[in-house]
C-alpha cells in the first residue's frame, strides 16, 4: 500500500489532498501540533496514523523519525503560517515563528523521516509559495522563510538522487484557504474565495507529481490563478 506523511492536513491544500488519498485507498501518516489537534485530524481520516509535533517549536520534532517502523512513499510539507509586517515594524516573535515553521520544521521533519522515503526510493514534496520565487512589500518574514525552504529542497535534491529520492517544489499564487482569508484580514481587504484557485486544483497537481512514474521527476512547478471565478452552486 502507497503511504504518505502529511503536515498541514487539518485545512486548505493539506485537507484537499489528505482526502484525495484517502478516498483511494492510500496509507495516511498526519502530523498534528497537539492531542486536541490529533483527536480532531484522527475524526476527520479515521484509518490514519496521527503524530504529534508542534512545527512552532521545532525541538518537538527530534526523534519522531522512531515513531514510524515502515518505508514512506512520499514525505508532503504543506502546513505554513504567515504574518504580514514591514521590516521597520515586524515584530521578532512573528519573525521567528514563521522561520520557524515554514523553514526549520520542514527540515528537521526531513532529517527525521529520510530513511523511510529512501527506503521507498520515494519523493519529498514541499508546498513552497510563489513569495519563495519573488518578495513584495509587507512580505520579507514570510518569503525569507520560502526563500530558505527553496534551498533546503534544491540542496536535498543534489544529495539524495543517489538514492533514488525525487524531491519537488511547488509554488502556488495566492489560493482560497483559510490562511488566504487570514491574509485579506492582514491587509484589510474584502476576501472573494472565488477569485482564486481552489485548494483542491493545488492538490490536484501535488497529486500527479506523487504519481509519476518512477523513470521522471518535476522539480519545480509554478501555479497561478486564471483568471477565472469558479461558478458557484
Amino acid at each position: 500500500m502507497t503511504r504518505h506523511l502529511l503536515t498541514g492536513a487539518g485545512s486548505g491544500i493539506g485537507a484537499a489532498l489528505a482526502r484525495m488519498l484517502a478516498d483511494r485507498g492510500d496509507d495516511l501518516v498526519l502530523l498534528a501540533r497537539s492531542a486536541a489537534r490529533a483527536e480532531s485530524l484522527q475524526s476527520q481520516f479515521p484509518s490514519a496514523r496521527v503524530l504529534v509535533g508542534d512545527l512552532a517549536d521545532p525541538g518537538t520534532l527530534n526523534g519522531l523519525g522512531r515513531e514510524v517502523d515502515d518505508s514512506l512513499d512520499s514525505l508532503v510539507h504543506v502546513a505554513g503560517v504567515v504574518h504580514l509586517g514591514e521590516v521597520a515594524r515586524m515584530r521578532l516573535h512573528d519573525f521567528e515563528e514563521q522561520v520557524a515553521v515554514n523553514l526549520i520544521s520542514p527540515t528537521v521533519l526531513t532529517r527525521e523521516f529520510l530513511p523511510h522515503v529512501r527506503q521507498a526510493r520515494g519523493t519529498v514534496l514541499f508546498v513552497n509559495s510563489t513569495a519563495g520565487l519573488s518578495a513584495s512589500a509587507s512580505w520579507s518574514a514570510y518569503a525569507a522563510s520560502k526563500f530558505g525552504l527553496r534551498a533546503v529542497a534544491e540542496s536535498l535534491r543534489a544529495e539524495e538522487a543517489q538514492h533514488g529520492v525525487r524531491v519537488t517544489t511547488l509554488f502556488p499564487s495566492r489560493t482560497a484557504t483559510p490562511m488566504q482569508a487570514s491574509v485579506h484580514e492582514q491587509e484589510g481587504v474584502p476576501y472573494d474565495p472565488s477569485a482564486w484557485m481552489s485548494a483542491e486544483s493545488v492538490a490536484a497537481t501535488l497529486l500527479h507529481v506523487l504519481d509519476l512514474p518512477g523513470d521522471a521527476v518535476i522539480p519545480d512547478v509554478t501555479m497561478r490563478s486564471s483568471g477565472r471565478s469558479r461558478p458557484t452552486a
